[in-house]
């Protein structure tokens, strides 16, 4: 998921340079989107594998 987010986030540069807006603030959206995401559930499995789970 991280991957996808830097991938729609490389778009969005690039498509800010060539100066497609309407492209790059799409990626842009998806690409925090997909990150907020992944810190969501990334915290939650740290914390469990740090607690819970350790054996």
């Amino acid at each position: 998921m991280l991957k996808w987010s830097a991938i729609f986030l490389l778009i969005a540069i690039v498509a800010a340079i060539v100066g497609f807006t309407d492209v790059s603030e799409g990626a842009a959206s998806i690409s925090k989107i997909l990150f907020g995401i992944f810190a969501i559930l990334c915290i939650p499995t740290f914390i469990f594998g740090l607690t819970i789970f350790k054996k």
